[in-house]
């Protein structure tokens, strides 16, 4: 069975744990479905906004999609979301990604 068959099968038993959505993203991204990608990040961002992991993934696909716009929107509330839980690596890593998209808009 492969990965992403390994995920659909745990999310059954699970179907609210963050991290299998965020693992069923990232799986959809190397697969080239990127369409299917950004509904399990957009579910984490509705149903999981404290998954400070989701923001700079989510945020780099909607840049890759052409919506530079709403990743940056994603950035500045992932920030947000870092400093609330202190987590300065995830919101050092978040503002490098936030300043480059300007730079390059």
């Amino acid at each position: 069975m492969d990965r992403l068959n390994q995920i659909n099968t745990l999310l059954k038993e699970d179907p609210d744990q963050a991290f299998l959505h965020f693992a069923k993203a990232k799986e959809l991204e190397k697969a080239g479905k990127l369409d299917e990608a950004k509904v399990s990040y957009e579910y984490l961002f509705s149903n999981h906004s404290d998954y400070v992991g989701n923001y700079y993934h989510f945020g780099k696909l909607l840049e890759e999609l052409g919506d530079e716009e709403r990743a940056l929107k994603i950035y500045v509330l992932g920030m947000d979301v870092c400093k609330k839980q202190n987590d300065l690596h995830a919101l050092s890593e978040l503002q490098n990604v936030k300043t480059n998209l300007e730079l390059g808009l």
